[in-house]
């Protein structure tokens, strides 16, 4: 049984908050490798790859703002510090990514897995009779998946 309790937005389970966390982990995680990608890029398309990035890194922003008001206004409780980040997060941090494309390369293969586990979170949410959060998901994974294949055209695939 679920930890939470009944609210005037129905229940929340617990696989439900815990999948939730886990986005706001993510997208956190995400705002710190894009600035990370947004300071550190050179080359040829810094410009237009130092624009991206920031563009990247305030929509992760708004995504963290958004994943936990919806945990709150269902009675959830969202991550709010940086080592629940790192304890929750799928995600990796920045690493040795040196070139553009390395950058780039690391941020489609993050894509394609938030798309993956958003999609969970819609069935989850979905199974809950949570239309508001698969709701929230649904326009994510859409906005990810047009991510996801600019930067793949970016890189040439």
């Amino acid at each position: 049984m679920s930890n939470l309790t009944h609210n005037t937005q129905g229940t929340t389970t617990d696989e439900l908050q815990q999948i939730l966390n886990t986005q706001v982990a993510n997208w956190s995680l995400l705002g710190v490798k894009l600035h990370h990608h947004h300071w550190f890029v050179k080359g040829p398309q810094f410009y237009v790859l130092h624009e991206k990035f920031e563009e990247l890194y305030n929509a992760a922003a708004g995504y963290v703002d958004e994943l936990a008001e919806r945990m709150l206004a269902i009675g959830a409780k969202p991550a709010a510090t940086m080592s629940q980040y790192l304890k929750l997060a799928t995600l990796q941090e920045a690493s040795n990514e040196k070139s553009a494309e390395q950058m780039v390369g690391q941020l489609v293969a993050d894509f394609e897995q938030l798309a993956v586990e958003l999609k969970a979170g819609i069935d989850a949410a979905n199974q809950e009779g949570d239309d508001a959060t698969a709701d929230l998901l649904t326009g994510m994974v859409s906005d990810v998946q047009k991510h996801t294949w600019m930067l793949n055209a970016y890189l040439g695939k």
